[in-house]
């Protein structure tokens, strides 16, 4: 596969043409908000005068982080809603989406952040179940809260989804080929529901954060003895930008945090005939 440039996006050239505004984002819900990426995201959009749900498994973990992220809303009576919960499970999914809900009075950003990844090995050493769980957190979860989330934020005249990317979306990997098929899968996931919601109000970001010293990187083998690492604050900067509607012209784009800021990112939506980054398979 072999990330083109910025083509036309999957609504058509001319999908930001005429289309209708979508309000600033008063509320949203983040998965695996206990810590790394997810803390911080919720964080700053908490700063940003945004009502957050946080959801993850540690319950203890993200009650502390739901305490913080009020502290850092508190000038602008943030409320932070901490909601105990396992993306991989349809219940507790369904609970999740419906007591965020009615804490927030409904979710206008979704932000799918929860991941995990596979041992280094390769595929024919792989452990069956490790591999189809991290499709079940990378994949059936942002599956599934699209799929609960979208049709009420489209009811309201629009929302928002961001869906937490990687460079392994793009790229073939040696090792980790669940984490490496999950997140091409969810990069077309991604595509396909800005093609089919963005007519309707909804706009689709795909972002890609580099390479955060998150316990899951550090932990990797990939990444032993780096010492450069990406900023977490760019991709924090990025999806509060988002959440403002301020780069609502890049739905169904793939950001890469390393590359893009939002200054770029506007100035490239304002030039003629450019779209999003698209993934296809090349054929030679």
């Amino acid at each position: 596969m072999a990330e083109e440039g910025r083509q036309p996006v999957g609504a058509g050239a001319d999908a930001g043409a005429g289309a209708a505004e979508v309000a600033p984002a008063r509320t949203a819900l983040v998965t695996g908000a206990s810590r790394g990426i997810g803390r911080e995201i919720a964080l700053g959009l908490a700063r940003a005068g945004i009502h957050v749900a946080l959801l993850a498994r540690d319950a203890a973990r993200l009650e502390a982080v739901a305490t913080e992220v009020a502290e850092a809303g508190a000038g602008q009576d943030v409320r932070a809603v901490a909601i105990a919960a396992d993306v991989t499970s349809f219940d507790d999914v369904t609970s999740a989406v419906r007591r965020a809900e009615e804490a927030l009075g409904g979710v206008d950003l979704l932000v799918n952040n929860a991941g995990r990844v596979d041992a280094e090995v390769p595929l024919w050493e792989a452990d069956p179940d490790e591999w189809w769980g991290v499709f079940e957190t990378n994949v059936r979860g942002p599956f599934w809260f699209s799929r609960l989330l979208v049709p009420a934020m489209l009811s309201r005249g629009g929302g928002r989804v961001v869906e937490l990317s990687s460079g392994a979306a793009t790229n073939e990997m040696s090792g980790t080929s669940a984490y490496n098929g999950s997140k091409t899968a969810l990069l077309r996931l991604g595509a396909n529901l800005h093609a089919s919601g963005y007519p309707l109000g909804l706009r689709v970001f795909e972002v890609a954060p580099g390479v955060v010293p998150t316990d899951m990187a550090t932990g990797m083998q990939l990444h032993a003895g780096r010492t450069e690492w990406t900023p977490v604050e760019r991709t924090v900067d990025m999806v509060t930008t988002i959440a403002r509607g301020e780069l609502d012209a890049c739905s169904g784009w793939y950001i890469r945090v390393t590359d893009d800021t939002p200054a770029s990112l506007r100035e490239l939506a304002g030039q003629a005939g450019t779209g999003t980054r698209r993934l296809r398979v090349q054929q030679t």
